[in-house]
């Protein structure tokens, strides 16, 4: 059956009674279960403060940095792209009298840069990571490099970038390789540039979180498996898996088939009749489906 583009809703449900509202998490409820593609890159983390020895590398993501600097740091050249490096730091006395620690940093020019803490050195060395705004940690790209170079893996996003970083409509479940790890922005501190499997010569990016932080819906589980999910659905023609992979839906498709086309919807209105069951599930960006005892009657995209 061809996909259909966009089909208008005509009237209403009738002889029906409304039951209240569902959530998204009927359709899908999330998996407690704890996942290797969860645990595989927990342990990239900053390194604590009292590791850090001089020469370690930053990468700074925006020239906002200056704006943090003391004094305000105003070379010809911005920052943002640019490697700094730390050389120590120092304590100062605040206006308050307080302790604070001016951590120290050389420009790739030579130039000395100090970004004030409120705390104390010993303050510092008890804290897990320091954050330097505008910066990543030269020591996350690399171990993310280490774990990530080289693989071979299913991209569940189609949130995709090309090579002039204009947001793209990739395909999901399809096998990527990774071909290269550089550093990301100030919300997302990497860059994971890959090739489709099946087009090697494409070369695409996106953005993706690290830590113990697996939540994120940029975090490594919520964009990769190590399996293909293909096996998980054997009842899934390849007609419609097609479909699926390119983020479309068509008549006849089960909730399960819609939900991995499009996600989970915002909310669901499910209404029962006299001999079958009606669902209506929203999106935020406009996007409704009506289904009727379980499979997409109507739609608008």
């Amino acid at each position: 059956m061809a996909a259909i583009s966009a089909i208008m809703l005509s009237g209403c449900f009738t002889g029906v009674e409304s039951t209240p509202k569902i959530t998204a998490s009927d359709v899908k409820r999330e998996n407690v279960r704890t996942t290797p593609e969860q645990l595989w890159l927990v342990d990239v983390a900053p390194e604590r403060f009292d590791s850090w020895e001089p020469g370690k590398e930053f990468y700074v993501t925006d020239n906002k940095i200056t704006l943090a600097l003391n004094p305000v740091y105003s070379p010809m050249a911005p920052l943002d792209g640019a490697t700094i490096r730390y050389k120590g730091y120092r304590e100062m006395l605040s206006v308050t009298g307080e302790m604070e620690t001016e951590l120290l940093f050389d420009s790739p020019e030579g130039i000395e840069l100090a970004y004030r803490v409120n705390m104390s050195p010993t303050e510092l060395a008890s804290r897990s990571k320091v954050d330097i705004p505008f910066t990543i940690e030269k020591s996350i790209i690399d171990a993310t490099t280490g774990k990530m170079k080289g693989k071979n893996l299913w991209i569940l996003t189609s949130g995709w970038y090309d090579t002039s970083d204009r947001a793209t409509h990739g395909r999901k479940f399809v096998q990527v390789t990774i071909t290269d790890v550089l550093p990301g922005n100030s919300v997302y501190p990497v860059t994971l540039e890959f090739t489709p499997s099946d087009h090697p010569n494409l070369h695409f990016h996106l953005y993706m979180s690290v830590g113990e932080n697996n939540r994120l819906m940029r975090s490594f589980a919520h964009i990769f498996s190590f399996t293909d999910p293909r096996k998980n659905y054997p009842a899934i023609t390849d007609e419609n898996w097609l479909l699926i992979t390119q983020g479309r839906i068509t008549a006849g498709m089960t909730r399960d088939e819609c939900r991995l086309a499009l996600g989970a919807p915002k909310d669901v209105d499910r209404r029962s009749g006299y001999s079958s069951i009606h669902e209506m599930w929203t999106y935020e960006n406009g996007i409704y489906l009506i289904f009727e005892d379980g499979l997409l009657v109507r739609f608008r995209r």
